[in-house]
């Protein structure tokens, strides 16, 4: 279960997910709030306090974990966007958090040891360079920011929420940070609420290519969980994910393939028609050729196979 009583659930549920995913109750701090304080420790042992950075760096806080669908379709353009802002006033955090969908061979964190391994191996997978917050096994940090699967909140220098991302799309939190980082710039201020301050839309089409690789590393168990509690859209979510999973695996080569297809169809086509061109003036010539040919009139090809 998602509840209060119980942070780490064993089988997902979708009711409980709803409870937590509606917007008028969501208990995260909203534009404008102090951001709430914590510590961590990163999977490199070292020690973070969130007030460290008040008036010396901008925080992109994110949460996810290994078996989040959202997290898997987002963590890639969070990694390009730690790269591209590493030189700007701006620090990424990423808060490893309860497993979305847990299974066999991803259970519920029984232990810290358990979260860590699982943070790891979520690390190891997806190339991940930020530092990574292993959250305590009740869910300390993650609940102080409402508990959503895969969020993103951007604090500002002043300790305050600038902007917050309910379901984490790399490119609109780029887009707010540089919003942020430009304000800040002219004004001489730390705080802004930047980007409407909120995006609360889900990206539901990118995810389903990438729900696949979350919902494998949780097991089959998570996989069957995810369709029965979801219905229909959790069964075309999972095959349309498997289907698209060589691009979202290997996009380069999928385009490359696609484009020598392509250009071998284009190629066999114009060959095709240049053919076609030199037997017939064009494709409307060929039912006065095969009248010729009835009739015994001479032809262009008349001798053709004698």
């Amino acid at each position: 279960m998602f509840g209060l009583k119980r942070y780490n659930y064993a089988s997902f549920t979708k009711d409980q997910l709803m409870k937590d995913a509606a917007v008028d109750k969501f208990s995260g701090p909203a534009p404008g709030d102090r951001a709430p304080d914590f510590q961590g420790r990163t999977l490199d042992g070292d020690s973070v306090r969130l007030s460290d950075f008040q008036g010396e760096k901008n925080v992109v806080l994110t949460f996810g974990s290994a078996t989040c669908p959202f997290t898997a379709a987002s963590i890639r353009g969070l990694n390009d966007a730690f790269e591209e802002f590493s030189g700007e006033d701006v620090q990424f955090l990423f808060v490893y958090v309860r497993e979305a969908h847990p299974g066999e061979r991803m259970p519920a964190h029984g232990s810290m040891q358990d979260k860590i391994r699982a943070a790891e191996l979520f690390r190891e997978n997806e190339e991940i360079s930020m530092p990574i917050i292993v959250d305590e096994l009740n869910g300390t940090i993650h609940r102080k920011y409402g508990k959503l699967p895969n969020s993103t909140f951007i604090i500002d220098k002043s300790g305050r929420i600038a902007f917050r991302s309910l379901w984490t799309r790399p490119a609109v939190v780029e887009e707010a940070l540089d919003e942020l980082l430009e304000l800040q710039k002219e004004r001489g201020a730390d705080h802004a609420i930047v980007h409407n301050g909120e995006d609360s839309r889900m990206p539901s089409m990118y995810s389903i290519m990438h729900a696949h690789r979350a919902l494998e590393r949780g097991g089959t168990r998570a996989v069957q969980e995810f369709q029965s509690e979801l219905g229909v859209s959790g069964r075309l979510a999972v095959a349309g994910s498997r289907i698209a999973r060589p691009i979202a695996e290997h996009p380069g080569r999928v385009i490359a393939s696609a484009a020598i297809v392509a250009g071998v169809l284009t190629g066999a086509i114009m060959l095709g028609r240049m053919l076609r061109e030199r037997r017939f003036r064009s494709p409307y010539d060929i039912h006065r050729y095969d009248t010729r040919r009835r009739s015994g009139e001479s032809g262009d090809y008349e001798a053709v196979g004698i």
